[in-house]
């Protein structure tokens, strides 16, 4: 079950709230949108093994305005925090402006007991350079309902880190 704007708020009310940096207007039907931060660019290789991974070195893009040229990929970090409840995952879904001029995001679901910003790619796979704003709205958060006893998410990015 999608939670609905209503659930969404009385969660946002809650301690913790369920959205740190919330906007009320951009609280949608059943979502919410979140906002661009700070873009990250890869700087090394990275892999990914059975027991092991390397991951790459990222650099920080400062500034008002991120331009991101054809065929580059960034990693993006959220204004908003999230502090989802063990009977919650959410997912994070482009907005419709974003693959209307060639650009997507990449995402991962968000499990239970996660807690900090998010981090998702982006991907510019047009032919034209793509502007975005510091802020701008990218990518809208859906909550859903966990049937069940669910194990916290323990991993390495808890508390939003990005590598």
């Amino acid at each position: 079950m999608i939670l609905a704007k209503s659930e969404i708020e009385k969660l946002v009310a809650e301690n913790p709230p369920l959205i740190e940096n919330f906007k009320k207007e951009n609280l949608q039907g059943a979502g919410y949108d979140l906002r661009l931060d700070v873009l990250y660019k890869i700087k090394s290789d990275a892999r990914l093994g059975i027991n092991s991974r390397k991951l790459p070195e990222v650099e920080e893009i400062c500034g008002d305005v991120y331009v991101i040229k054809p065929n580059e990929y960034y990693l993006v970090k959220t204004v908003e925090k999230v502090n989802i409840p063990s009977n919650l995952i959410a997912r994070i879904l482009p907005r419709s402006t974003l693959f209307r001029c060639g650009v997507y995001i990449f995402t991962a679901l968000v499990d239970p007991g996660y807690k900090g910003a998010l981090t998702f790619g982006i991907k510019n796979f047009s032919n034209y350079e793509f502007r975005v704003k510091r802020f701008a709205k990218i990518a809208q958060i859906v909550f859903e309902k966990v049937e069940g006893k669910a194990e916290k998410y323990n991993g390495r990015y808890q508390g939003g880190k990005v590598i």
